[in-house]
């Protein structure tokens, strides 16, 4: 598997997370997901870029929801 093939898995299993568990903090998505932080941060930026996230700080927690 390539490593965008990797990203595009992993932001595929975010995207279905959210959408079954609304907004969430990226500790909550990557625990719920079960992947490491530094594949779901590439994911989460992937998504970001396709227009498919909010990406929202309040404090120091960044929540994630999709649009």
């Amino acid at each position: 598997m390539t490593a965008i093939t990797e990203i595009g898995a992993t932001a595929e299993k975010i995207w279905h997370y959210l959408g079954k568990n609304g907004p969430s903090s990226v500790a909550k998505v990557t625990t719920g997901t079960g992947v490491g932080k530094n594949d779901a941060q590439r994911a989460i930026g992937w998504l970001a870029k396709e227009g498919k996230l909010v990406c929202e700080l309040k404090g120091r927690v960044e929540t994630l929801s999709l649009k």
